[in-house]
């Protein structure tokens, strides 16, 4: 599980930060890609990546702000062009099914593949997909319209069989060793009878990430950021703004850190950075928000996170 940040910025490209775009690669899980929001130029920054546009199979919109959603009909119509044809699942809040049927009718741009669409009601919370491998969960958050935050848990690894400990008791390896993972209660030829459920290790804990929309400080964001692997929250404003935050709906650094102090996350990365905000100040902001919760970074386009299993 890694991510993979497309656009850090906030409000409008700039040299060095494109707006909001962020990839959840989940190859190695199940060979997928998940984004979360496609601002403008998405499809360009996909194009400086190793990502295929065709392992994308869901996109999930915090809010319809148009540097969180303007690069997705182009995207979308990129993806079809390059051999995409599965079926492909689109989360956010109303409005995001008109915004793109219409971008596509206009243009005359026809998919190769079906659009699912998953739009949210106002304030909508809970659980809204799952499968044998994850579960997302949303929450509303505090912006000047309808914002999202996303949880997304991974389900807990299967034990891995104790082969050390077969060994140990001189049981041939072969077919005998698969049933024993399954569980099941085996026979052996000498007439030892092995509990299968007592050869497997502890389960290994699923990774979970919370991805946050635009937001002022809200509780709602230390419920989805509970015990996380990793928090994503925006970080647009600087040490000592926190009124020109609440006037814009946004957030501080030092509002983040202490959301993820206060939700006891693993590890914050701020993003949604204002163009304000380029190289030592950029920096700065990092150190200030470290003053609160230590394992903090400030993330640039590009950057690739590894998300690892608990020790």
């Amino acid at each position: 599980m890694q991510i993979e940040f497309l656009g850090t910025g906030a409000g409008s490209p700039g040299k060095f930060r494109n707006v909001s775009s962020l990839a959840l690669r989940l190859l190695d899980e199940i060979n997928a890609v998940w984004l979360f929001d496609v601002g403008e130029g998405t499809q360009h920054q996909i194009l400086r990546s190793t990502i295929r546009p065709r392992k994308i199979e869901k996109i999930f919109i915090t809010h319809l702000h148009g540097d969180h959603i303007f690069g997705l009909p182009g995207l979308l119509s990129s993806r079809s062009n390059q051999g995409g044809e599965s079926d492909l699942d689109i989360y956010g809040p109303k409005g995001i099914k008109q915004f793109v049927d219409v971008s596509l009718r206009v243009s005359g741009t026809r998919l190769s593949y079906k659009l699912r669409y998953h739009e949210l009601e106002a304030n909508a919370e809970g659980l809204i997909f799952e499968d044998n491998k994850f579960s997302v969960y949303v929450a509303p958050l505090d912006h000047r319209i309808e914002s999202f935050g996303y949880r997304v848990v991974e389900h807990d690894h299967p034990g891995e069989l104790m082969v050390d400990k077969l060994k140990e008791l001189n049981i041939p390896s072969g077919p005998v060793y698969g049933r024993i993972k399954n569980g099941e209660t085996v026979t052996l030829k000498d007439g030892r009878v092995i509990d299968g459920s007592k050869m497997i290790g502890p389960a290994q804990p699923g990774r979970t990430v919370a991805i946050l929309g635009d937001t002022r400080q809200t509780n709602n964001a230390i419920k989805l950021a509970e015990s996380a692997d990793v928090l994503v929250h925006e970080s647009t404003f600087g040490k000592g703004e926190n009124k020109l935050a609440r006037n814009y709906y946004h957030s501080t650094n030092i509002q983040a850190a202490n959301i993820a102090k206060s939700a006891g996350a693993k590890k914050l990365l701020l993003n949604h950075i204002s163009a304000r905000y380029t190289g030592k100040m950029a920096h700065e902001l990092e150190k200030q928000a470290q003053t609160v919760f230590a394992d903090t970074k400030v993330v640039r386009d590009f950057d690739v996170i590894d998300v690892p299993f608990n020790k």
